[in-house]
């Protein structure tokens, strides 16, 4: 893992479209947000792609907050990642593996914005946490949606 990022993986028992899908539109990122911040899509398109801006609804530590982001890496199926103003990304990468199912792996990168204050914040740990809840809720999600169609 390159320094100053956190990342973990998760194997999806869906295709990557599905998945992406799921991450490419805000409206659903409060159902699949493990950390608990995201509340609500306040603006943006229905589908995000390469740099669409879409605002958030947050909170954090009990206090209510917005935030806006713009997808700055974007490969349909396989890649999609925004940032905010303090310069970090949320990327999300799918990888269809030959035996079945995807490798949807989400990262927190924290090496383009102030480094020193998210490790004192404890920033890193409590979005590695996060990330494994996230991709808990977006196995079950995308798991699901795919039964539902079979």
């Amino acid at each position: 893992m390159a320094k100053h990022m956190v990342a973990r993986s998760v194997v999806v028992d869906a295709p990557a479209k599905r998945i992406f899908d799921l991450v490419a539109a805000p409206s659903r990122h409060p159902e699949i947000d493990g950390s608990g911040t995201v509340q609500s899509a306040l603006f943006g398109p229905e589908r995000l792609e390469l740099d669409s801006e879409f605002g958030m609804d947050m909170k954090m530590l009990g206090l209510p907050y917005r935030m806006t982001n713009r997808v700055v890496e974007f490969e349909e199926g396989q890649l999609i990642a925004w940032k905010h103003v303090g310069s970090h990304r949320w990327r999300y990468e799918f990888e269809e593996l030959p035996e079945g199912g995807t490798l949807v792996t989400e990262t927190f990168d924290y090496s383009r914005g102030q480094v020193g204050f998210y490790i004192l914040s404890g920033a890193p740990a409590r979005n590695a946490r996060g990330i494994e809840r996230t991709l808990e809720r977006l196995k079950e999600l995308a798991e699901a949606e795919e039964a539902a169609q079979a």
